[in-house]
């Protein structure tokens, strides 16, 4: 279906004494990568959530840290729609230093009304996830 790439650095923010990215900032990494892959498509999470009230939400995560990032690394995230319905988007994403395949994951997202309960995806944004 859909897939991008984003590129990431590696700042010092994201790592351990040890110069080693934390383990929870790769689902900060996947979720910029996510996110820019919305804005591809056209579509502005902003407007989503003020004209439609919807929000999407991670429902579940699978992740699999195969190797470790460093301080100052370029990391390359890729991100593909794997299925959809109109209640759940399942995606795969891979981080990348080089060619070297660091940490993958599943996931599905939710889209969700502001007040936090699951919702259909109309039509028009659904059709958008091609």
């Amino acid at each position: 279906m859909n897939k991008s790439t984003f590129q990431c650095r590696v700042y010092y923010e994201d790592t351990d004494l040890a110069g080693i990215v934390y383990y929870a900032n790769y689902l900060k990494f996947i979720e910029r990568a996510r996110s820019e892959w919305v804005r591809n498509l056209g579509l502005d999470q902003n407007v989503l959530r003020k004209d439609h009230g919807i929000v999407f939400a991670v429902r579940k995560v699978e992740a699999d840290y195969l190797k470790s990032a460093k301080f100052d690394e370029l990391l390359l995230i890729s991100t593909e729609l794997q299925k959809k319905t109109r209640v759940r988007l399942n995606f795969s994403q891979e981080i990348y230093r080089d060619s070297d395949l660091i940490f993958r994951a599943n996931l599905v997202i939710v889209p969700l009304s502001v007040a936090g309960g699951l919702v259909k995806l109309p039509k028009i944004i659904f059709d958008k996830f091609m």
